[in-house]
């Protein structure tokens, strides 16, 4: 079976550690089924599992890859209302809401104890197993595990998320990587008032483009200080997240793409009563709500750039790359 896969860990040189070739089909766990992948989308998570953050040598050849967009082999068990034929996406947390593990097993995604979605074939928990968004293509339905689930639980979720409501305002700091280009779509289809930074001026045009009310570069004042904000970026933002928001608001935290020890801003978070929201993707729930919210409003996220599976290196570089707007995919 051709995948890509972390043939080893290499925190330095991470694109030393990836390879691309033949690896054995995974057998199939109790409750799983298979589908033929047809996209995946390439996340920062594939990098930092090439670092050895999440995934360890002994661990390796790992199969990466942690969304999908596929069709399915067989009609799985179950009352799933998919059958065989249906292009299908995949909510690939595993061990959340007890879908296809034994009870207890510690929550993890794809690619990090199980094998991901960067392979001929994908195999999932048929419980997690969702129809394709009709208005979408196969290349944007795979940006959508990930980064948009990720993006609409920073929004929106009760449990784990700023719980905005149409109205409200939101800064969504780095304008351009997959997380903050789905949350710029999201929270104008929303009602929102959206604020977006960079240091891009082609990217902040770019985000105006796609519904940021506002966009100013990294670190400047905003019109007005917002009720939520959304930060994947880190060292680089966080003392910024923290002024641009108004007492009581929260801050929402789901990446450190740019370090993660930020001075804590402590004496502005107490005195300000500001909530900080830690995020790692979503609920399964939450992708169902995602799924609909896309379709409804006929939302398609933004595609930077397209590669046959084979030229899986040049996708990583682009990932890394400073000009990345949207997402990066993978077909197959």
């Amino acid at each position: 079976m051709r995948a890509v896969y972390a043939q080893d860990i290499n925190p330095q040189h991470p694109l030393e550690a990836l390879a691309v070739g033949e690896l054995p089909t995974p057998r199939l766990p109790y409750g799983w089924t298979r589908i033929r992948t047809r996209a995946v989308s390439v996340n920062h998570h594939d990098v930092w599992s090439l670092k050895g953050v999440g995934l360890s040598a002994d661990m390796t050849p790992m199969i990466l890859g942690t969304d999908v967009c596929g069709v399915l082999e067989e009609e799985p068990e179950g009352r799933t209302g998919l059958k065989a034929g249906d292009e299908v996406v995949a909510y690939t947390v595993i061990g959340a809401d007890g879908a296809g593990v034994a009870a207890g097993e510690r929550r993890t995604i794809l690619s990090e104890k199980y094998p991901g979605t960067m392979a001929d074939k994908t195999q999932v928990p048929a419980a997690n197993l969702f129809a394709k968004p009709a208005n979408c293509t196969i290349e944007e339905a795979a940006a959508l595990g990930t980064s948009w689930l990720t993006a609409y639980s920073m929004l929106f979720s009760r449990e784990h998320g700023a719980q905005v409501q149409p109205g409200d305002s939101v800064l969504i700091q780095g304008a351009g990587g997959g997380v903050a280009s789905a949350a710029i779509q999201l929270a104008h289809a929303a009602g929102l008032e959206v604020f977006v930074t960079s240091r891009s001026p082609e990217k902040l045009e770019a985000a105006r483009r796609i519904g940021a009310d506002a966009a100013v570069l990294t670190g400047e004042r905003l019109p007005h200080k917002v009720d939520a904000v959304l930060d994947s970026v880190g060292s680089v933002t966080w003392a910024h997240s923290i002024r641009s928001v108004r007492p009581g608001g929260v801050v929402v935290t789901c990446g450190a793409t740019s370090g993660d020890q930020p001075g804590a801003e402590l004496t502005r978070v107490f005195f300000q009563n500001i909530r900080i929201q830690g995020n790692t993707m979503g609920s399964r729930d939450d992708f169902a709500r995602l799924l609909r919210f896309v379709e409804h409003a006929n939302l398609h996220p933004i595609i930077d750039a397209t590669y046959p599976v084979e030229y899986a290196k040049d996708a990583f570089a682009r990932v890394l790359s400073a000009d990345l707007f949207g997402k990066v995919v993978l077909t197959f």
